[in-house]
């Protein structure tokens, strides 16, 4: 992997910085040397296979669990000597939320505002009921909890996240449970905070997500953060492919090979190759001046989904 599409986290201009940022369990290290630099105002999308080391570096960026090594920011602020004054001003869903099953939703998130010592008693009506409203359970507000479905119960989770207003909301795994619309919902919810100035760290097993969502990314494998910066800079770090379909593949490879592509192969009548600096039309008119007949020629990027396997060398659940 090229460092090119590797920031170290450096503090200036960044919602979250983190150097060197290391977890170990035994001899196992879950998170090894990450360099977070999540832009202020950014919708970062926090990708990895399962037991990447996603929710463990989330669970030390809100002082859940210590560091074995590194340091962190939070909006600026040294995690270490103004973690409290930092989380004032971040929301977050982790692991899904947890809520007394006997209340109703109303109550649940009036019970939770009064644990925060520096929320407004005055206002805990009105700020509970428009966070309520946020994500759509305004009409199930005193409903019991218990009664939730799983969906309803992720959506309770966020409005616990909005009870005050953010800077940074950090979300893993935000859409989980939810049905088509409820995704949609979240995904609009999350735009709207964007657009507001909140920075949202998103951690999502969903690439379809990330791809209408973010504006950056950050890809963890076994324990390392092996790329991060803009979603548009790593779709143009990936290579053009040629694709040619062809009754004569064989004849056509040969002409590839011979306008200089490289990675060269074929499977069935469809004969691939990097494009590299080539141009297309010429392609065309080299293949049919040595007489292959090319019933389709197309010019195609890596689907985000082929760039992620190449990051990580594991599949991903692309549905969503």
């Amino acid at each position: 992997m090229s460092e090119e599409g590797l920031v170290a986290g450096s503090g200036a201009g960044a919602a979250i910085s983190s150097i060197g940022l290391t977890k170990r369990f035994g001899s196992v290290n879950a998170v090894d040397g990450v360099d977070l630099d999540v832009p202020v105002g950014s919708v970062y999308g926090f990708l990895g296979p399962n037991g990447s080391g996603k929710t463990t570096t989330i669970r030390m960026l809100l002082g859940l669990i210590f560091p074995t090594s590194g340091s962190h920011t939070l909006l600026g602020d040294d995690f270490l000597t103004s973690g409290a004054l930092a989380l004032s001003r971040v929301g977050a869903l982790v692991e899904g939320p947890a809520f007394h099953p006997y209340l109703s939703g109303h109550a649940n998130l009036v019970r939770l505002d009064a644990a925060d010592r520096s929320a407004d008693a005055g206002t805990v009506k009105t700020r509970v009921g428009e966070a309520l409203d946020r994500v759509g359970l305004s009409a199930a507000a005193a409903k019991r909890y218990r009664a939730y479905s799983l969906g309803m119960r992720q959506r309770l989770g966020i409005a616990a996240a909005l009870l005050r207003p953010r800077d940074l909301l950090v979300l893993d795994e935000p859409t989980n449970g939810l049905d088509p619309q409820g995704t949609r919902e979240v995904r609009t919810l999350v735009s709207d905070l964007a657009r507001g100035g909140v920075t949202v760290f998103l951690s999502s097993h969903l690439l379809s997500e990330v791809e209408q969502l973010c504006t950056a990314v950050g890809v963890m494998s076994a324990g390392r953060l092996v790329w991060q910066g803009e979603l548009a800079h790593l779709r143009e770090q990936q290579a053009k492919q040629v694709r040619v379909e062809t009754p004569a593949p064989d004849a056509a490879a040969r002409v590839l090979t011979a306008a200089g592509l490289r990675d060269v192969a074929r499977a069935d009548a469809i004969v691939t190759a990097t494009l590299g600096d080539a141009d297309p039309e010429q392609l065309v008119t080299a293949l049919v001046r040595a007489g292959v007949g090319v019933r389709g020629f197309a010019v195609e990027r890596p689907s985000f989904e082929e760039q992620f396997v190449g990051l990580t060398g594991e599949g991903f659940n692309v549905s969503g």
